[in-house]
């Protein structure tokens, strides 16, 4: 029997984020420390430049997200690409920062907010293009986040502890799924802290 969901676009949108987020963690978790701030190459980011990215953007864009312009005057994005946190415990601490940015700005939020407007850049966005256009973003830089992570942790570890389905399993996966045993729909959009 398929699961069924009673769940809001808002709440949707809080369990892709913390999907993403978790998928993020996971794959930092793995990485050595050293690994963090390993650039590929000159036009690469480190994993460490990609959060500080992330958590400026974060605070730009989810601080006063109802009240005031998604690009906040007092950030300075080119910096983000600049000098990255030196330890995993500052890399982590602005990592969570900016999460919680996210999470404190859309949790209150209701589907009647959804059409409201907001501005980034000044260019008008409603609520849900708005929620959008970060689900995106974020999935783009933590793809980029788990393609670095587990190059440079199998490189220098010969490990990798997969973060979706595993080589050779999908079958095993399928047939949990069908016999109601998991669930990818609660798995992407459970709003629910884990």
């Amino acid at each position: 029997m398929p699961h069924q969901l009673n769940t809001s676009y808002v709440q949707d949108s809080i369990g892709l984020f913390r999907y993403y987020k978790k998928l993020a963690d996971r794959a930092m978790a793995q990485c050595p420390d050293e690994a963090l701030f390993i650039t590929l190459d000159a036009e690469s980011n480190s994993i460490a430049i990609i959060v500080k990215h992330m958590s400026g953007n974060m605070r730009s864009r989810w601080l006063d997200f109802l009240t005031t312009d998604g690009e906040k005057p007092d950030r300075n994005r080119d910096t983000e690409f600049e000098t990255p946190p030196v330890t995993r415990a500052h890399l982590l601490e602005m990592w969570e920062r900016g999460w919680k940015y996210l999470f404190d700005a859309l949790e209150p939020l209701t589907e009647t907010d959804l059409t409201r407007t907001v501005t980034i850049r000044t260019e008008p966005h409603s609520v849900m293009q708005a929620i959008n256009r970060q689900i995106a973003h974020y999935a783009h830089h933590v793809g980029q986040i788990l393609f670095l992570a587990k190059h440079l942790t199998f490189t220098k570890t010969g490990k990798w502890e997969s973060l979706s389905v595993p080589r050779g399993k999908s079958a095993e996966i399928n047939a949990k799924v069908a016999a109601g045993k998991l669930s990818a729909q609660e798995t992407l959009f459970s709003s629910k802290k884990t």
